[in-house]
């Protein structure tokens, strides 16, 4: 039998905070196997760290506390990037397509970038989406209504829902809080999980477009299996190894 650790509670702690931050995770029972504590110690350990605003905890264990900007703040990081994601999404886009566009600073970028004269239906929940494409040559715009919350910059709520339900798309962009090459797609908010859910249901495929921060990130509501995505957009310097645990999961990555 393995000696108790001897790691003091502060010590443990600064552990488990770098390992939140390496993983975006942890989970209360592994832990407690590596230090050789209980799982009541390691649940205090956690306890104290969410206190200090540093996890959130989950059951089973804790995420790293997420810090989300303001949408402005958002519009305005990594433009370039996001402009060169897009770019590449573009390539995906069809003459004549029903598009679902979600609300988020990429895929702003992504509506901006959309060519005129292309016979796209734009459909989203995002005012910054629709006034992109708003009035353009070649644009019709479906603006899906409910409850607009300042933190995503779209609607959601079951009005939104339902009105995403009543309508079928060639391609769906969620916007993408976090993603894994095992489990999918993850979001914050629960309701903004519905209606993500709604939309890549009423899609004949879903392409995710993930700055870099997004393949390491981890948030709190499964939205969809990693079997739901069919393209995954990332930066031409993402790690091969991920790249290729994306493709053996079946989906086609564009860098």
């Amino acid at each position: 039998m393995n000696a108790p650790d001897t790691t003091l509670p502060r010590e443990r702690q600064q552990l488990i905070l770098e390992r939140l931050q390496r993983d975006g995770k942890v989970i209360a029972a592994d832990l407690a196997q590596e230090f050789r504590v209980s799982e009541d110690s390691i649940r205090r350990d956690l306890r104290d760290l969410a206190a200090q605003g540093l996890c959130r905890r989950v059951y089973g264990g804790a995420l790293l506390a997420v810090n989300i900007p303001p949408l402005g703040e958002r519009h305005a990081e990594r433009t370039e990037l996001k402009r060169a994601l897009a770019r590449t999404a573009l390539g995906l886009i069809g003459t004549g397509q029903i598009l679902f566009i979600d609300a988020g600073s990429t895929n702003t970028v992504l509506a901006k970038m959309l060519p005129d004269h292309s016979d796209l239906t734009v459909v989203t929940n995002a005012p910054d989406v629709a006034l992109a494409v708003l009035g353009r040559p070649g644009f019709d715009v479906i603006m899906l209504g409910g409850k607009l919350d300042p933190a995503i910059g779209g609607a959601i709520g079951s009005r939104t829902v339902r009105q995403a339900q009543d309508i079928r798309a060639d391609l769906c962009f969620p916007g993408v809080c976090a993603i894994d090459p095992q489990r999918g797609l993850w979001t914050y908010d629960e309701e903004e999980t519905v209606f993500k859910q709604a939309i890549i249901e009423a899609s004949g495929e879903t392409v995710a477009i993930a700055t870099p921060d997004k393949l390491v990130a981890s948030a709190t509501h499964h939205t969809a299996p990693i079997t739901g995505i069919s393209h995954l957009v990332v930066a031409s310097d993402t790690d091969a190894a991920v790249v290729a645990r994306y493709r053996a999961a079946g989906v086609t990555v564009h860098m």
